[in-house]
């Protein structure tokens, strides 16, 4: 097997989560899996970051991290200052808690709540959380206060999630396939919300996909294969998400 280069880092003051020769194994009965392999890279304060590469080549590995749900086998993982290895396991949970909002490819909204009560799960548990109604009306659903999941369609429904994830004000907003499960239409629609709630919040934003179109609306795309980071780019002139086609 070819061996890859060692990873690209790009270095900045900004840094709000840092990775440091990173590795994760996974056991799988007598295999051991090597899902990471030396990732080093940098998550920047108000920026929109891509991780974008085929199934397997370690994005969600690196979100669980950075998100705290799980943790490296080898390397470093910073937060600010502070090794996230050093946190005790109540200050893990304000980090997820306070610091972390998750968006998933397919919502994870309670099917039995409204809008509404679905970003509330969120505000409950947050120590300054944002007004309900506001986080909907962020995401253009001022309308849609009421409604069940059955009752939204796919867009809708993620726009829920988003605003449930947001609703905590995070400082960083980790998206797993945030348009997998959506149309065209509706899938641009979705990251022209993510691209402006980083313009005008200033939130942290990450997607992560594989489908490299995508990447071209953020600000710097970072390429994974078999667990290592293999090129690293800035975006001088991200695209407007209205004209990216895939």
């Amino acid at each position: 097997m070819t061996q890859l280069p060692s990873s690209p880092v790009v270095s900045t003051d900004t840094a709000l989560l840092r990775l440091e020769h990173v590795d994760k194994t996974f056991q799988m009965g007598e295999v051991a899996v090597r899902a990471l392999q030396d990732v080093s890279m940098e998550i920047n304060q108000g920026e929109l970051l891509a991780l974008v590469g085929p199934s397997g080549s370690g994005k969600s590995t690196i979100l669980n991290i950075v998100g705290g749900l799980d943790t490296a086998s080898g390397g470093t993982v910073w937060f600010h200052d502070r090794r996230l290895s050093d946190f005790s396991g109540s200050e893990l949970t304000q980090y997820r808690r306070d610091t972390i909002g998750f968006v998933f490819q397919f919502y994870n909204l309670v099917p039995n709540l409204t809008a509404r009560e679905n970003v509330m799960v969120s505000t409950e548990i947050s120590h300054h959380p944002m007004d309900v109604d506001e986080a909907l009306e962020l995401v253009g659903l001022e309308e849609r206060l009421d409604h069940f999941p059955s009752q939204l369609s796919g867009g809708e429904q993620q726009r829920v999630a988003i605003a449930r994830a947001l609703a905590k004000r995070p400082e960083l907003l980790l998206c797993d396939e945030p348009t997998g499960a959506l149309d065209f239409a509706t899938g641009k629609r979705v990251l022209r919300l993510l691209v402006d709630l980083k313009n005008q919040l200033g939130t942290t934003v990450v997607i992560i996909t594989h489908n490299g179109a995508l990447a071209q609306a953020a600000d710097r795309i970072i390429r994974l294969r078999s667990g290592q980071v293999v090129d690293v780019r800035e975006n001088a002139e991200p695209v407007p998400p209205e004209e990216i086609v895939w």
